[in-house]
């Protein structure tokens, strides 16, 4: 493998790395936003309305998840361009 192919490599882990611990993450903290809310509805009388995580932690672990994929892609269609060279 050339230099500018394992340089390349080097960067695509460097992309992937945060990414997929970005995904990790973000997983991690709407599986603790459900078990809150499975709590918190516990607590509730039955004829009460469903509880339903805001907009605004719905947004935010939708944008992580681009984020995340984003950079695993990129990661490998950079791996993908060092196999070229």
């Amino acid at each position: 493998m050339a230099l500018p192919a394992l340089l390349i490599n080097a960067l695509a882990l460097l992309v992937a790395c945060p990414g997929a611990a970005l995904l990790f993450i973000t997983r991690l903290r709407e599986q603790r936003a459900m078990a809150e809310l499975a709590a918190q509805s516990e607590n509730r009388a039955i004829d009460q309305p469903m509880l339903f995580l805001d907009v605004r932690t719905e947004r935010s672990h939708r944008l992580a998840y681009r984020i995340g994929f984003a950079c695993l892609g990129l990661a490998l269609a950079m791996s993908w361009l060092s196999t070229r060279l």
